[in-house]
């Protein structure tokens, strides 16, 4: 699967064990086949670790049952979102996209419009597919109220070029696994209705993110896993799971200087502001 070796059974950082904390990942994709043999026992690491809630971006169409059904075991955990990925944008995207938008049209348990975006890194192929499928997708979140779940990769200055024509009308959502400057920080915290997302990338040894994150209120911050991927020191290389964002949080509590417990109560507060079917 490339994530290294087994998973390892997380630590609780025992100073905050017995704590009330509650953390919520606001991205993680659980259920990817990455976790097929073994979700059961990832719920209850990450219930111990003080993980309250997990919201689920999707990828594409194969991935909505798998996901749903997740949902459907444990719904005061799992939160779903409905969207298309970009690195999955093909040919056929606009089909896919209408059979994804007639979901909307009926009773649904999607909080956020997600796993949505422009994806330049590998391959250009789509580069005009995907920022339609971008719009058409932000103009779902903009009628049925959903908040936005952003990824962006090699592609800041087309997204802020794009999002630029929906800033009056109230577009928000998370810009989801933020490495950028401090300069593009700012680029996007412009947009008010929006919340930067991080992860296991913050504990990377050699990561610059950690000197722009004071750059970001923690007013205006979420934390997320992007599991399996993106496993945090001290799990890097190894299959990322939700119960792992503590590392993430100690990180960003310990760079703000800041308590770790008002930094759990400041980001769930964050997320749930946004993702307000997940209250």
């Amino acid at each position: 699967m490339g994530y290294g070796a087994e998973p390892v059974e997380p630590q609780i950082l025992t100073p905050y064990a017995s704590t009330t904390m509650r953390i919520i990942d606001t991205h993680a994709h659980l259920f990817d086949e990455a976790f097929a043999d073994d979700v059961d026992d990832v719920v209850r690491r990450a219930r111990e670790n003080h993980v309250e809630k997990v919201f689920l971006p999707n990828i594409d169409e194969s991935t909505l049952p798998a996901m749903l059904s997740l949902c459907e075991a444990a719904p005061d955990f799992f939160y779903p979102m409905l969207g298309l990925h970009p690195t999955e944008v093909r040919e056929d995207y606009a089909e896919v996209l209408a059979r994804m938008e007639k979901l909307l049209e009926e009773p649904h348990p999607y909080i956020g419009i997600g796993e949505v975006g422009l994806d330049y890194y590998w391959d250009r192929t789509y580069y005009k597919e995907q920022q339609d499928a971008f719009c058409r997708q932000v103009e779902w979140s903009l009628a049925s109220g959903l908040p936005l779940m952003i990824h962006s990769r090699s592609a800041q200055k087309e997204l802020v070029d794009l999002l630029a024509a929906y800033r009056s009308r109230g577009v928000r959502g998370v810009f989801h696994s933020f490495c950028g400057t401090p300069e593009e920080a700012r680029e996007l915290l412009s947009f008010e209705g929006f919340m930067i997302g991080v992860n296991g990338v913050l504990t990377f040894k050699k990561s610059a993110l950690p000197g722009v994150l004071p750059y970001i209120p923690p007013e205006r911050l979420v934390v997320e896993t992007d599991a399996p991927y993106l496993a945090p020191v001290p799990f890097r290389g190894k299959r990322n799971e939700s119960a792992y964002v503590f590392h993430t949080l100690a990180k960003a509590a310990e760079v703000y200087g800041m308590p770790v417990e008002k930094l759990a109560g400041q980001t769930s507060e964050n997320a749930l502001k946004l993702f307000v079917r997940a209250v």
